[in-house]
């Protein structure tokens, strides 16, 4: 996109670096409160979510769920059924459709509802005086917001920059499968993109350091990693990287496991070792903007960075990096900005959702984060085979655990590995939030043959044996 308008009148009250979720939030929140911004964007506007990250991911995820269903059709006596892949890269074609729809309905044409934001396209550098230079224009305004988001990681692994790797993005682009795929990493990512290529019927092995989901329940990393050995996905933890080599027309990489060394060969590798901050190129040492070791923007609880009037949301911060919190954080940052709101980000009853089959769906503290600030806790693990709507469903992997201060019994964290744990994560945000015991929680009314009743059989779970209690009985 070109600039889009020029203000109305002379300067700007807010500049935002950054034209994705984040940017987007600050933008329209600073200019319903009457201020002049000007939004600058620099690449394909709408940032990650849109663009490479949530929406395609999303919608490839689904598409492979409907190849799974054979499978799990023969849970249920008398059926059976079948699916096929017979066009891939129409599949790919469909979903960068949905993405450049979205893109327009929820970006592009979002823009001229706001006369008193400008669209600037180029990348924005600062200068000593806090001013930005774009596209060798100058720009000043008393209030900066920086959202720049984020970008894949790439590790520092020896041949890595001789061999043809993908990264999340080019991956979703793929208009044909490899027969074989090596997905280096085990956070949400690779987990989610390790799965829809498995059951795209790609051979497919994951790699990692730590396991899957690091810093997931050990009960839940434990059952999600038996649930990718069920469907035929290799996990290989443990591992020490050595070195990555073209052998061929297969990528083998070199590593140590237990002090043993070993080889893994695909077609095609994967990276998918985290996400690290956009701040490259935007001269923040020269404004005195204080940075992290991962080059993450460090800001206050209010998102003020260490130059005053600059404040910083989203994935630059190199924190939390979901699209709802970048945005929530990026309307506090301008509400602050703008009206000096004295407003601070809070993360405490943050839900985060991990779109694999079981769905992993979390928010407050783990039981080793609880400790490890001297709560004295106490858990309930519930597995699914005692929820009713599991047994209905045939489907009984996973489990609920909930964690809870001993003394007072307040709920401190819930974690669910279940295929509908994503819509049932909310009603435990809510619970932490409001402050509730498991003893409220176990009390409430749920409906019957949901998911998200488990969280009401885990509550009393920490006080009662509900193998002995009836259906809905409290």
């Amino acid at each position: 996109m070109a600039d889009c308008c020029t203000p109305k009148k002379d300067g700007f009250d807010l500049l935002v670096i950054g034209a994705g979720s984040a940017g987007f939030s600050a933008a329209i929140t600073a200019a319903e409160a009457g201020a002049r911004v000007g939004l600058i964007g620099y690449g394909t506007i709408g940032g990650t979510c849109v663009n490479v990250g949530c929406v395609p991911s999303k919608a490839m995820i689904r598409a492979m769920e409907v190849m799974h269903a054979p499978r799990a059709a023969a849970r249920f006596d008398g059926l059976s059924a079948s699916a096929g892949i017979t066009d891939w890269g129409a599949l790919v074609r469909q979903k960068q459709a949905l993405v450049d729809d979205l893109r327009g309905a929820k970006y592009i044409d979002v823009l001229p509802n706001y006369d008193s934001v400008t669209y600037i396209e180029g990348a924005a550098r600062f200068r000593p005086d806090g001013s930005l230079s774009v596209n060798e224009t100058v720009l000043r305004a008393d209030r900066v917001i920086i959202a720049t988001g984020s970008r894949p990681h790439v590790p520092d692994i020896a041949g890595l920059d001789q061999v043809d790797w993908l990264d999340s993005t080019a991956a979703l682009e793929l208009e044909s499968l490899p027969e074989s795929l090596m997905v280096m990493g085990g956070g949400y990512i690779g987990v989610e993109l390790a799965q829809m290529f498995a059951r795209a019927g790609v051979k497919v092995t994951v790699v990692t350091r730590h396991g899957l989901l690091p810093a997931a329940e050990p009960e839940i990393r434990a059952a999600l990693r038996d649930s990718f050995t069920a469907e035929g996905i290799t996990v290989l933890d443990g591992l020490c990287y050595r070195a990555v080599a073209k052998d061929g027309a297969q990528v083998v990489l070199q590593a140590d496991k237990d002090g043993a060394p070993l080889e893994i060969a695909a077609e095609r590798l994967l990276l998918t070792t985290g996400r690290v901050p956009n701040t490259q190129g935007l001269a923040l040492d020269v404004a005195g903007i204080e940075t992290d070791g991962r080059g993450g923007i460090v800001t206050d609880s209010r998102l003020c960075t260490s130059r005053s009037g600059v404040y910083a949301a989203g994935d630059v911060t190199g924190r939390d990096q979901f699209v709802y919190m970048a945005a929530y954080g990026a309307k506090i940052a301008a509400q602050n900005a703008m009206q000096d709101a004295g407003l601070e980000y809070d993360n405490r009853a943050m839900p985060a959702v991990v779109f694999s089959d079981p769905q992993v769906a979390s928010v407050g503290l783990t039981e080793a984060q609880a400790r490890a600030q001297g709560i004295d806790t106490l858990t309930s693990v519930l597995p699914l085979e005692h929820v009713p709507r599991a047994l209905a469903a045939r489907d009984t992997r996973g489990l609920i655990k909930l964690v809870a201060e001993k003394s007072s019994k307040k709920l401190l964290g819930a974690h669910i590995l279940a295929p509908e744990g994503a819509d049932s994560i909310q009603t435990a945000a809510l619970a932490i939030r409001a402050g509730m015991t498991f003893e409220d929680l176990g009390a409430m009314i749920f409906p019957y043959l949901t998911t998200v009743e488990g969280l009401k059989l885990a509550a009393q779970t920490f006080e009662k044996d509900v193998a002995k209690l009836s259906c809905c009985a409290g």
